[in-house]
């Protein structure tokens, strides 16, 4: 543990210097392929800093921040275009490596406005929405332990829901501590996703919506551009669909490998790409009847909710296992709890020892 921390701040304080050059870069070249070339080594090197970590808690978080959403918006900001291009006035140096690796709103937070601003569609949730799922979690948590004799399609089921609450409850914890000591508003990431009514609101409106955020201005909005000219814009929205949920399962299949440091099986490349080419029949199909007719609201939640829970049981969760990321958590969870032990054990022999001196 105290090697990977160790670690930790190497690829941090690593990660800060080369967003400080392409900082530096933003002022002195100018928005093109000149500027992008001046970024492409630190892109690079951004997907090489996350292999020196090994751990979930730690590797996880930082090969999604630096080898995904820094590099992603480094790219658009070699062209001048995402949140890290701001003109006339540039952004200060704090704030450009904080939007550059977190998923984050630079938006000023009024003191009476804190407690008050829940989710108009926008994602945030009351104390009572996060308590309830807290709930759901320790009462699931019981039927984790006795996995071995349970149906291993009911593991996998468990394991959904772990996932869902584990990162809405982490984000929850770090949107706190943002708007209420930093002033800074963090991006919702979900918007209650089982109660999606569509692939389209699913993706595009409830689920993990910082992917969202840097797949529509890097892929689908290039892709949709330049389809749009060759067939049409009726229907240039399909290919910019297809391309970035491809570009998501690669990104994902680099994740996992960060993670899990396994040959990728391409299983996460299929469910997403799966889902994308559902998500283009879904267009099609709703163009073809303009409106004129729909599902109830019950039955399409019902259906979005059976097609993605079926998929992801089938092809996304498995990887989840084949990566051990319950063995590799609950093992770092154990370390962390003995690394802490140590750290009070050290400092309780060392007040004794200046106790007994000063004696």
């Amino acid at each position: 543990m105290e090697g990977e921390i160790k670690n930790f701040i190497m690829v941090w304080a690593s990660a800060l210097l080369l967003l400080w050059y392409c900082h530096m870069v933003g002022k002195i070249i100018s928005k093109g392929v000149i500027r992008f070339f001046a970024i492409l080594p630190v892109i690079l090197f951004l997907f090489y800093l996350p292999l020196n970590l090994f751990t979930i808690w730690l590797g996880g978080p930082t090969s999604f921040f630096l080898a995904w959403l820094a590099n992603f918006k480094l790219l658009l900001f070699a062209f001048g275009q995402g949140p890290l291009s701001t003109s006339p006035v540039p952004l200060s140096l704090p704030y450009f490596i904080s939007l550059a690796c977190l998923p984050i709103k630079f938006q000023q937070v009024p003191q009476k406005s804190v407690d008050k601003e829940v989710s108009k569609g926008s994602g945030h949730k009351s104390p009572l929405n996060h308590g309830l799922k807290i709930v759901v979690l320790a009462i699931s948590a019981p039927i984790y332990l006795q996995k071995d004799h349970i149906h291993p399609k009911m593991v996998l089921l468990l394991y959904c829901v772990y996932l869902y609450i584990g990162l809405e409850l982490v984000l929850a914890v770090v949107a706190a501590f943002a708007r209420v000591y930093l002033r800074l508003e963090l991006e919702p990431q979900f918007h209650e996703p089982y109660l999606a009514t569509s692939l389209q609101d699913f993706w595009g409106r409830r689920w993990n919506l910082m992917v969202t955020s840097i797949l529509h201005p890097t892929v689908y909005n290039p892709v949709m551009s330049i389809s749009s000219r060759l067939i049409g814009r009726k229907w240039a929205a399909l290919p910019g669909v297809l391309a970035s949920f491809l570009v998501s399962g690669i990104m994902h299949e680099i994740i996992f490998y960060y993670i899990g440091r396994k040959k990728p099986t391409w299983e996460l490349t299929c469910f997403f790409f799966l889902h994308g080419i559902s998500l283009a029949i879904e267009i099609v199909i709703k163009k073809a009847f303009n409106g004129k007719w729909q599902l109830a609201t019950v039955v399409s939640r019902l259906l979005t909710l059976a097609f993605v829970v079926a998929t992801a049981m089938w092809l996304f969760m498995p990887q989840v296992l084949y990566a051990d990321f319950d063995v590799k958590a609950r093992r770092e969870c154990i370390a962390f709890v003995n690394f802490v032990k140590d750290i009070i054990t050290i400092d309780s022999r060392f007040k004794s020892f200046i106790a007994v001196t000063e004696g």
